[in-house]
Parts: C-alpha cells; structure tokens; sequence
C-alpha cells in the first residue's frame, strides 16, 4: 500500500485492487458455503441452507458491478477480457437464481473433477489478475 500526503491509504496499482478485491469475495463466497454446509449438516436446516446459497449466488450475480470501479481503473487492453470474465461468473450464477437450483448454486464455481482443498474458480482467477502485468 502507498499511502498518500492525506494519509489514506490506496493500492499501489489497479491489477492490485482488483485482485484484493476478488480475493475479499471469494473468502466471503467461501464463508456462505460453509455456513451453508453447517446449516444443512449440523442443524438439519434446508430453508438456512437454501438461502445461504442464494446469497452466495447473488454476490456471484452482481461481481462485474461490484468490481467495475476497479476494472475501470485498468487499461483498456486489460479492462475488456476482465469484464468478459466477471460476466461469465454473473451469468452462471443469474441462471442458478433463475431456475432456483441449489444444486447448481452449489457447484457455481467449481469444475466437475474439483477436489476438496482445491481453489475455486474465483479463487484461481484472483491469482491470474494478480499476475497481470501491462
């Protein structure tokens, strides 16, 4: 971090920003599915476990938005392709919300062979932003 005359404190680059950022929503993405899990498991609770995974579908849904101030600040040789990115995560997750499948908000994020440990998609994609360089 830099820290300017005013004494705020900014991230020293755009790619910087971005990638804290998605790195801030995938562990918040991170602490749905668990609440989730521990909801359906722990406490037999579907109704919770449904709406945790909802919510974890609607922070997906709105990602490009979210981020766009950030992805703003980025080159335009940069921007696009990460847009590009932002709205295929949105999308997927619009379509679990609109045909209200918690089988498929579940899965958001994680490929068919995905193992356990293993990062999500989201949690990948923060570390490819962080290695842009323009």
């Amino acid at each position: 971090m830099n820290t300017s005359d005013n004494g705020s404190t900014r991230p020293r680059h755009p790619v910087d920003a971005l990638s804290t950022f998605l790195e801030d929503t995938a562990r918040q993405i991170r602490r749905l599915e668990q609440q989730a899990e521990h909801a359906l498991h722990e406490k037999n609770d579907q109704q919770e476990y449904r709406r945790l995974l909802a919510e974890k579908t609607t922070v997906l849904s709105e990602l490009p938005a979210l981020a766009e101030a950030r992805v703003a600040a980025l080159p335009d040789s940069v921007a696009g392709a990460v847009r590009e990115r932002l709205e295929r995560f949105a999308q997927s997750a619009s379509n679990a919300l609109r045909i209200g499948s918690i089988f498929y908000m579940s899965a958001l994020l994680y490929p068919e062979h995905h193992k356990e440990g293993d990062k999500n998609d989201l949690e990948r994609y923060a570390d490819e932003v962080r290695d842009i360089r323009y």
